[in-house]
């Protein structure tokens, strides 16, 4: 499976599809949240590869790429725009979920020429953290685990897949998972959102209650060019638990670019 290496950083990504697939289509790059990796985009890697290049990473600090991870978010976007670099992708589609939206908004306000389309999913403009969360990152991690998947999925998810999302939680180390929530934190453009000028998807889970569809909302209200899919009967991790209706809201976005 491939890496890239940028800077001091070796950096893991899964890919799909192909420049010949559907030309000239941009190629699109899937960034994850917290905590999270790669996998979390399977089922949309596999699906938007049969139209373009597909890319999802893994940011430092999780999954397979190396230590150590970040603490803020114009740090992980660095990462992302040196991948693009690497990759020779001019112009991607940027999707992102949650902390990975925030990264996305972040990569098309610095770099507006290397952007040719966002798709923000489960996030906002701004992304405070619950003091509960953040602290019982460093004290308690298995109990703060299973706080965030109880908030980050619909109550219908069942129980094998609820320990499975906790599971992979847990995967990532502790240190890593305290710097994504402290880039969250920090995070706010909600007065810049006007400056977006990428053709713009805010999917929401109607269930989100990490990151409820108020703020999607926010986000579809202030960003030109922008449209909202809100997606029912699903919570924050959208994308895993209706990945056929995230997958269409894609495929007719990518369409209309």
């Amino acid at each position: 499976m491939p890496f890239a290496d940028i800077g001091s950083d070796r950096v893991f990504y899964a890919k799909h599809g192909s420049a010949t697939v559907l030309p000239p289509s941009q190629p699109i790059v899937f960034v994850h949240g917290a905590a999270g990796s790669h996998v979390v985009w399977g089922r949309q890697v596999r699906a938007l590869g049969e139209i373009t290049r597909a890319v999802a990473l893994d940011l430092p600090g999780h999954g397979r790429s190396s230590m150590p991870g970040r603490d803020s978010i114009e740090d992980y976007r660095k990462i992302v725009l040196g991948l693009l670099d690497t990759l020779g992708f001019e112009r991607a589609v940027i999707v992102g979920h949650s902390m990975g939206g925030g990264i996305a908004q972040s990569l098309a306000l610095e770099h507006p020429d290397r952007v040719a389309g966002l798709a923000l999913v489960g996030t906002g403009a701004r992304l405070r953290v619950l003091p509960a969360i953040l602290d019982g990152v460093q004290n308690d991690l298995a109990h703060t685990a299973r706080l965030v998947v109880e908030q980050s999925y619909a109550p219908s998810l069942d129980a094998a897949m609820r320990e499975r999302a906790v599971s992979e939680f847990l995967a990532c180390p502790g240190t890593v998972t305290h710097g994504d929530f402290t880039a969250c934190n920090q995070f706010d453009v909600m007065a810049r959102l006007s400056e977006i000028r990428a053709p713009t998807l805010v999917i929401c889970g109607s269930l989100d209650r990490m990151t409820p569809a108020k703020y999607s909302e926010f986000l579809a209200s202030n960003i030109k060019n922008a449209r909202l899919a809100l997606v029912d009967d699903a919570g924050h991790s959208v994308m895993i638990e209706k990945p056929d209706a995230v997958n269409q809201a894609l495929f007719d976005f990518m369409r209309t670019l």
